[in-house]
């Protein structure tokens, strides 16, 4: 399993506000990872539509988290970026083609593990990946 560049982006920066207090802007955020800043500007605006982050709009705006660190559970913010209704073809009802679907344990098997993932992701903050925020904010130092 791999999770979606628009996930890890999001994680990341979620990483980014929570270890550095106040406001950022989009292109700070994109430099310190090294990641594409077009891209980012789409995580961002998903990021406060989901009413993680809030945006500030303007010259001198940026983003900054909505809510402490230690609200911000891992699991929920996986859950609304990924997409796991078509982890594999027989997930998807409509465009399901397999002709195996009926007698098959895979789809089961494989909705428990993704079910696993997330509940094991519930156990953790935005806090939690972030840990020592000043070790954290050292890295780009």
């Amino acid at each position: 399993m791999r999770l979606s560049v628009q996930t890890d982006y999001a994680l990341r920066t979620l990483m980014y506000l929570a270890a550095h207090d106040g406001q950022h802007s989009i292109a700070e955020i994109a430099r310190q990872y090294g990641i594409s800043k077009n891209h980012l500007m789409k995580v961002a605006q998903r990021l406060a539509a989901e009413g993680f982050v809030e945006s500030i709009r303007g010259r001198s705006g940026g983003l900054m988290l909505n809510q402490p660190a230690d609200t911000i559970n891992v699991g929920q913010v996986v859950r609304r970026f990924e997409e796991f209704g078509g982890f594999v073809e027989c997930f998807d009802a409509r465009g399901n083609g397999c002709v195996v679907t009926p007698v098959c344990g895979l789809r089961h098997v494989l909705a428990d593990g993704i079910e696993s993932f997330l509940r094991h992701l519930d156990g953790f903050t935005l806090a939690d990946l972030v840990g020592d925020k000043a070790k954290f904010r050292a890295v780009w130092t």
